[in-house]
């Protein structure tokens, strides 16, 4: 679980985020026009490659919200994006550091996404976030981890402030379907206009 993105911005390089209600009907249109944009600031229109790293763990029901984002892309075709952290493999604090590695051999010229969950007020509960600028994973349950990736996409799945991991506990898997599910349509939009641009 990343920071509590509605109280801390230092999480990111660059603090401007958007901010998507899963209930809004015009939710993952807003998402891929969003993150085709950002990926369009990077050079993400010819054939780069890009990174979805998707960081939780399957222990947790509000911190699995990654690993089902992974493994919904996994089952996905037709996108181009290369994908860490699935249920079966999860991306967690155990194994960050070495996955983080990896990743960079195989894809050193990569632009990375981190995908992950975050604790946040309540009015945002349900909201997905996009912003610019590395995530750290588990800041918000104060593990020290690296910083992920050149942009990052976080589902707030529960409210925070106080016992964060009995909350991660406590979190209706409801929620966290509804935001994985709308991470995955909006990603596999995103791939479609990118790959409309690459025919160009």
């Amino acid at each position: 679980m990343s920071l509590n993105l509605d109280n801390i911005h230092s999480q990111t390089v660059m603090p401007q985020k958007t901010r998507i209600s899963a209930e809004d009907p015009l939710a993952v249109d807003i998402f891929s026009m969003n993150l085709t944009n950002r990926l369009r600031g990077y050079g993400v229109n010819n054939d780069y490659e890009v990174v979805i790293v998707c960081i939780g763990t399957d222990r947790s029901t509000g911190d699995c919200l990654g690993p089902l984002v992974g493994t919904q892309m996994i089952n996905s075709s037709d996108h181009g994006f290369k994908i860490y952290g699935t249920l079966d493999e999860p991306v967690h604090a155990s194994n960050m550091a070495d996955k983080l590695k990896q990743i960079a051999k195989n894809h050193p010229n990569a632009t990375i996404i981190a995908v992950d969950a975050c604790l946040g007020h309540l009015e945002n509960v349900g909201c997905v976030n996009i912003g610019d600028g590395s995530l750290l994973p588990g800041a918000g349950v104060n593990k020290s981890l690296p910083a992920v990736g050149q942009l990052h996409i976080t589902g707030v799945v529960n409210v925070g402030g106080f016992m964060e991991y009995l909350v991660l506990q406590n979190t209706r898997l409801n929620m966290v379907m509804k935001l994985a599910n709308l991470i995955k349509d909006g990603l596999l939009k995103t791939s479609y206009l990118i790959n409309e641009t690459r025919t160009c």
